[in-house]
């Protein structure tokens, strides 16, 4: 992680409130090509919003997000645009339930990127079959289990060739036996190189994934690190407790 603008995205003073509660505040991030970043927290720290955020899903108070060097956060940036450059994997997979597998995969390269149907429909077959949904492009969403969804969305997200994929506690929703589908398919990414922002209470995911964990605490950034780092010898007393919670909760 770096602050010398050379990121893929970039976090400035970013200050974020609903009403009287400040979810972020004055957050400095960044992400540098290839680099997976983890942002680990208690529940309501402030990591689906900071997530939500780079994807202008929700407006900022005041600070600045940038993507390639270019601040995305202006009120002028058209944010359609911008999406069309991130690719968002929410918690609940969001998926089209009226469209089949195939169609939902194909509808941001068609529609979004402008792609010659015949050429995408090479590309999602192609990446349906890499995580392991090959055989189910005519299924519904509701035929699918919670993991099998969760990797559509991922191949969704993938296809469009994103300069960055964010990824919004992508396991909360899915039963224990189904989490491991879905980490492989985001290992398989991260093997590949693609640029990462992703919020997770996995800590094992984390350590497997992310070149750089943060830890958020009441919207504010208290500390970063390499996962060996910051999982086994944290620095700050916040996230020792926390990481602490998490052991005894794991043990109970």
């Amino acid at each position: 992680m770096s602050d010398s603008g050379s990121a893929v995205l970039e976090i400035r003073g970013v200050t974020k409130s609903f009403g009287e509660l400040e979810v972020l505040r004055g957050l400095d991030l960044a992400v540098e090509e290839h680099e997976a970043v983890a942002v680990i927290g208690a529940s309501g720290s402030g990591k689906s919003t900071l997530l939500r955020c780079v994807d202008l899903l929700e407006q900022i108070d005041d600070g600045d997000i940038f993507l390639d060097g270019e601040v995305i956060t202006d009120p002028s940036v058209d944010p359609v645009a911008i999406r069309r450059r991130l690719g968002f994997i929410f918690q609940a997979y969001n998926l089209f339930p009226h469209l089949s597998v195939l169609d939902n995969v194909l509808l941001g390269m068609v529609q979004g990127h402008g792609a010659e149907r015949a050429e995408a429909e090479v590309r999602a077959g192609a990446l349906l079959e890499r995580f392991g949904m090959g055989g189910r492009e005519h299924d519904l969403p509701d035929r699918l289990s919670g993991g099998q969804q969760q990797r559509v969305a991922i191949a969704r997200a993938f296809a469009a060739r994103p300069r960055a994929m964010l990824l919004d506690e992508i396991t909360s929703a899915l039963d224990p036996e189904l989490v491991g589908e879905v980490l492989r398919a985001v290992r398989d990414l991260k093997a590949e190189g693609v640029t990462m922002l992703l919020a997770t209470h996995e800590m094992s995911f984390a350590r497997e994934v992310a070149d750089t964990v943060c830890f958020l605490h009441a919207g504010r950034l208290l500390e970063a690190g390499p996962p060996e780092q910051l999982l086994e010898h944290p620095r700050e007393p916040e996230t020792q407790r926390f990481l602490s919670r998490l052991l005894e909760a794991g043990r109970a």
